[in-house]
């Protein structure tokens, strides 16, 4: 094997008896297929992660979907295509109005998910510790926030800034009693809306009008000629114009109360940095992106920069700002991120959010993140996740793949040819079964080769002692 050359060995460890569930917390429930990896190519781990692996540190782990007690189903979010839904928005919303004006809201939403467990409640390999890189921080799992509705409060805040306070408006849809309250009356049935008034338009907008005909007011007070403003574009222009970018890097008053700034750096993991022609400028490999708040820092996001995607390993934060949803925040920041980096590498389009776990309502969010597929356990292809719910409402595992005749388009054909270290040489397996001279290991071997298929097979090297 030449030195100069990067590959991928890994140490397999089978199938384990079962660990807690970070989710349900049954005792034995969480059953998964392991391997170290001593070193790891990114398009190894691409390859990998499509067939349901996943790593924690330098353990990979892929549960065993029929046995396991909470099923967890690779996910992935079209970045191109996403559009931030309104609790997103509001997420948005949330930070920036924190920045602008200092105001951190008071508490978390219950529903947002809070787990304690480090990497997505995944297996460890034997006598691994989990670390926290910042005291008294909890690790969370990705993103792992779910944004909550709008307040009623800030609602009815809304409705009473758009309601006319006119006397005459008032008097067309209210009656007076003896004591001079007024009390509004139903609206006559079949009659629908009122022709003669104007059509319904959103606070913000009518917010906007007040504040430009004050302005011109003031201005004409003052004897200073001004040219007439053009009138707010309509809800449905303001909507179409505004880009998920927009949201993102929505701009700040220069009298800002917070500044947030973030920093990337190259972390250690078994994924070896990779650079190409036709990637992203940063390279390929594991990241830390740091979330930096006046000059202190608040959250370390981990993720890793891979041939088509971007993948979200752990986020830990400091509980001081969890009730800004930081999770979710950075997820949002992680998808803009994709986005940036496939107008450097076109292949590079998906946001990978580990695992969906659809038995624990908790770990539902990741599919509001759409357009996204989950990956089926049985056939390895993507399947839209509307496609998916409705089979996993019925049962926890299933196969998601429609097509009963479609199989794993790379099973195992030749476990001969599975690649083995033996003795600081790389082998096929063939060779190292005559070297040790009817070996017994063929169970084991074909057990890891059917798991990872067998183009990673001929091409991962498996250390074997």
């Amino acid at each position: 094997m030449a030195r100069n050359r990067s590959c991928t060995i890994v140490e397999y460890f089978g199938g384990d008896d079962g660990h807690c569930c970070g989710y349900c917390k049954n005792e034995k429930g969480n059953v998964s297929h392991g391997m170290w990896s001593h070193t790891m190519t990114v398009q190894d781990y691409q390859d990998l992660i499509d067939r349901g692996w996943r790593r924690s540190g330098k353990y990979v782990y892929k549960p065993i979907m029929n046995r396991t007690c909470c099923p967890q189903y690779t996910i992935r979010c079209h970045a191109l295509k996403f559009q931030p839904s309104k609790s997103h928005k509001k997420i948005l919303k949330k930070m920036s109005k924190f920045l602008s004006k200092g105001q951190l809201p008071k508490e978390q939403d219950d529903d947002e998910p809070m787990d304690s467990v480090c990497k997505e409640a995944g297996p460890r390999a034997p006598g691994e510790a989990i670390h926290s890189e910042v005291k008294c921080t909890p690790i969370t799992d990705i993103h792992k926030e779910e944004a909550e509705c709008p307040a009623v409060t800030e609602v009815q805040a809304e409705i009473a800034d758009a309601t006319p306070t006119d006397s005459k408006t008032l008097g067309k849809d209210s009656a007076s009693v003896p004591d001079g309250r007024t009390i509004a009356t139903a609206p006559r049935p079949g009659m629908g809306a009122d022709p003669s008034r104007p059509p319904c338009r959103k606070a913000k907008d009518l917010r906007k009008e007040r504040h430009l005909q004050k302005e011109q007011m003031r201005q004409d007070a003052d004897g200073v000629s001004s040219t007439v403003s053009p009138p707010p574009p309509t809800p449905m222009q303001t909507n179409q114009s505004k880009s998920f970018e927009d949201f993102i890097t929505d701009s700040l008053p220069d009298n800002s109360s917070h500044c947030l700034e973030f920093r990337r750096f190259l972390c250690d993991s078994p994924l070896e940095a990779e650079y190409s022609p036709d990637g992203p400028e940063v390279g390929y490999g594991s990241f830390h992106q740091q979330y930096w708040l006046d000059g202190r820092i608040v959250a370390v996001g981990v993720i890793d920069i891979l041939p088509t995607c971007v993948s979200s390993v752990y986020l830990y934060y400091h509980p001081d700002f969890a009730s800004l949803s930081l999770g979710s925040y950075s997820a949002l920041r992680e998808i803009a991120f994709t986005r940036q980096l496939q107008k450097q590498s076109p292949k590079l389009s998906y946001y990978y959010l580990g695992f969906y776990i659809h038995s624990c309502s908790k770990m539902r969010y990741k599919g509001n993140y759409r357009p996204s597929d989950l990956l089926c356990p049985e056939t390895y292809v993507w399947v839209p996740i509307e496609q998916c719910l409705p089979r996993l409402e019925n049962s926890c595992y299933a196969r998601l793949n429609q097509d009963p005749d479609a199989g794993d388009a790379r099973v195992l054909k030749d476990v001969g040819r599975v690649l083995v270290l033996y003795k600081r040489t790389v082998m096929p397996y063939a060779v190292y079964v005559r070297k040790r001279k009817g070996s017994s290991e063929e169970r084991e071997v074909q057990q890891y080769a059917s798991l990872v298929g067998q183009e990673c097979a001929e091409r991962i090297v498996l250390y074997r002692a």
